[in-house]
């Protein structure tokens, strides 16, 4: 049998108010993480790594950045007719942008009709994990079903956070209800403490897609989203079905990272995810090189740390240390450093997270922060160990204490 047509289609116009001000004047997908990466990097390279070479990216919010990230890091050649595209809202089906992520679909329907794929895949763009979607293919043609929702266990105490899916007793490959952020769920029957939530990735043949989607654009009363609209029309249809992440096995992931998924849709999960990175066996290992991760950068020196005297050793502990860095008689410990960072003599950066060409300046204090892009921390300037000046200086913070300083801010004490 040959194998099926894949168009892939990475939902990519999140405006992600959640995770401002990192979101003021990008998308959601576009916002740097771990150092080196775009969090679209992540669901990219998942399809990519996937062997679905014909892609997508609906945007639609600031997508300038976006756009130009994926113009510049992912191209295709050409020759083999392989491409990854960004098409922008086009207000082909009426005078409105996307109304959701299912009328993001349905407004690009000439695309399907061009591409004329067997399967359509259809992730997010703004969650960090590895995933390998030919196995979820293959699951999704197997079981017979039109469209499959993946599904990643999370504690049922957080089932009001999800998207999420009980399945049929006699069938856990199909479902039998969606339920949208339920407050009172039914644990999974092998695990009562936890449910499956939805991880906001599909795979469904495309005819049934196609009717779905034109369906969903003619119910005024529709809100137009693959989750809480798409996905229950096919299980009232009784042809929706499950795929367990568990079941997915990447090459190259370990016990420890091998399930890893994390919505970073808040400062602090955000936050949170980018600590994961540093331990010695990390929870989401970034050096797995059978199921790589690609980014734009190119071209960088490497980082180098500079100064060795009594008191002024410029060094990094149990941190991630970017290419293109410089940390010149700093003192740096848990924190992910972007590339251009500089860090001059006697500063110090703890459990922070500074993205591109961040400069902190001498004896300048940095402590549980987000610093985004384009930052200049003055001379002997403290961010993150008195919240209340953080405040009155315009930083957002975190009521876990997370200070945020937004992408070029001009910093006077």
């Amino acid at each position: 049998m040959a194998a099926p047509r894949v168009l892939a289609i990475v939902l990519a116009g999140g405006e992600g108010k959640r995770l401002m001000p990192l979101t003021a004047d990008r998308a959601k997908p576009a916002v740097p993480f771990g150092g080196l990466y775009r969090l679209i990097d992540f669901a990219l390279s998942n399809v990519i790594n996937s062997r679905y070479l014909h892609v997508i990216v609906l945007t639609q919010y600031k997508s300038h950045s976006l756009d130009r990230h994926v113009a510049q890091t992912w191209r295709m050649s050409p020759l083999l007719g392989n491409y990854v595209a960004a098409v922008p809202a086009q207000q082909r089906v009426g005078k409105h942008w996307y109304l959701g992520s299912a009328d993001a679909i349905y407004q690009c329907l000439n695309i399907i009709e061009d591409e004329r794929p067997d399967i359509v895949v259809v992730v997010g763009a703004d969650h960090v994990y590895r995933m390998d979607f030919s196995q979820m293919v293959d699951a999704h043609i197997a079981s017979g079903a039109e469209f499959t929702v993946a599904a990643i266990r999370q504690p049922i105490e957080e089932a009001d956070q999800f998207g999420v899916i009980e399945v049929d007793p006699t069938d856990p490959t199909r479902i039998k209800a969606f339920l949208e952020k339920p407050t009172n769920p039914v644990g999974l029957a092998d695990s009562p403490g936890e449910i499956l939530a939805s991880m906001g990735n599909y795979v469904a043949d495309a005819d049934a897609l196609v009717a779905a989607v034109t369906a969903d654009a003619e119910n005024v009363s529709s809100r137009h989203d693959m989750g809480g609209d798409i996905a229950p029309y096919f299980v009232e249809r009784g042809t929706a079905g499950v795929y367990d992440f568990l079941r997915n096995d990447v090459p190259g992931s370990t016990p420890r990272d091998r399930d890893y998924w994390r919505d970073v849709g808040t400062i602090d999960a955000f936050y949170e995810a980018n600590i994961d990175l540093i331990s010695i066996e990390p929870v989401f290992n970034l050096y797995n090189d059978e199921w790589p991760l690609y980014s734009g950068y190119t071209s960088l020196a490497p980082a180098k740390f500079v100064h060795a005297g009594a008191g002024r050793l410029g060094h990094a502990v149990d941190s991630v240390v970017s290419p293109g860095v410089l940390v010149s008689g700093a003192t740096v410990s848990g924190s992910v450093l972007s590339p251009g960072v500089r860090l001059h003599s006697w500063a110090q950066v703890t459990d922070s997270v500074l993205m591109d060409d961040v400069h902190v300046n001498r004896y300048a204090q940095v402590h549980r922060a987000i610093i985004d892009k384009n930052v200049v921390v003055p001379e002997r300037v403290r961010i993150g160990l008195d919240h209340d000046h953080d405040r009155a200086r315009g930083f957002t913070v975190t009521e876990s204490g997370i200070t945020v300083v937004p992408k070029g801010t001009r910093i006077t004490e």
